[in-house]
C-alpha cells in the first residue's frame, strides 16, 4: 500500500514544481491567517490492501506571518509493521510483520518555516497513546514520541482558497515506552528512523 502511495505522491510533486504561483510573495499585503486540513493518505483507507492504515487526519493551522506556521494535527492510524523498516525487499514483507498491529492516537505541534518563495522546512513533534492487539486480540498500551522532519513544496490553489503541499520527511521515535515482548522482538530488528517519508497535505484557507 505504501509503495503504491509513494509513487503517487511523486508524480503529483513533479506536477507541482509547475506551478508558477506558490507561497507567499513579499508584495502579498494580506493573507489567510487560519486554515484547515488533512492528508490525501486517508485515500489509503479505501484501497484493497493488507495494511490498510484506517487513519483519521486533522490539521488546524495559524500563519504567524508569511514565512511563520504553526499547527496542530489529531491523529489515528493502525500499522502492522514496524516503521523503521526501510524500502526495499523487507519492506511490508510477508514474515517482517507484528504479531498483530498497532493502533495509535496523538496530537502533534508542528512549526514551518518558508525558505524560499515555494520551499518549506517543517518539524513536528507528536506524542501518541498506542494500543498493541496480537493476534489473539489481546490488548496491551504503551506511548511514544514520534517526530517527523520534513521539506515541501506550498501549492496556491483557486485565488489562495486551497493549497497543496507535497512533502519528503525523515521520521524518528525519539522515545518508545515499553512494548509487549513479542512486538518489541520485531521492532528492535529496525531503526528508529524512517528516510523517505511521502507526505500529500492539503488544506483549505478560511480566514
Amino acid at each position: 500500500m505504501q509503495k503504491k502511495i509513494l509513487w503517487f505522491a511523486l508524480i503529483l510533486i513533479m506536477a507541482g514544481t509547475l506551478q508558477v504561483k506558490a507561497q507567499y510573495s513579499k508584495q502579498d499585503s494580506t493573507y489567510r491567517k487560519y486554515f484547515i486540513g488533512s492528508t490525501l493518505f486517508m485515500l489509503a483507507n479505501v484501497v484493497a490492501d493488507n495494511n490498510k492504515p484506517g487513519m483519521v487526519y486533522l490539521n488546524l493551522g495559524y500563519r504567524i506571518t508569511g514565512k511563520d506556521v504553526v499547527s496542530l494535527e489529531f491523529k489515528t492510524w493502525k500499522y502492522a509493521w514496524p516503521i523503521g523498516i526501510p524500502y526495499g525487499k523487507s519492506f511490508e514483507a510477508e514474515g517482517e510483520g507484528f504479531p498483530g498491529y498497532i493502533r495509535e492516537h496523538g496530537v502533534s505541534l508542528n512549526y514551518q518555516r518558508f525558505l524560499l518563495k515555494h520551499l518549506f522546512a517543517q518539524v513536528d513533534v507528536m506524542p501518541a497513546f498506542q494500543t498493541f492487539v496480537n493476534d489473539n486480540g489481546k490488548k496491551n498500551n504503551g506511548f511514544q514520541i514520534f517526530n517527523t522532519y520534513s521539506i515541501g513544496y506550498h501549492i496556491k490553489l483557486f485565488k489562495d482558497r486551497l493549497f497543496f503541499q507535497p512533502s519528503i520527511a525523515i521520521t524518528h521515535r525519539p522515545y518508545q515506552s515499553t512494548m509487549p515482548d513479542s512486538f518489541k522482538q520485531v521492532d528492535d530488528r529496525w531503526s528508529k528512523f524512517f528516510f523517505g517519508q511521502p507526505g500529500l497535505h492539503f488544506g483549505y484557507n478560511f480566514w
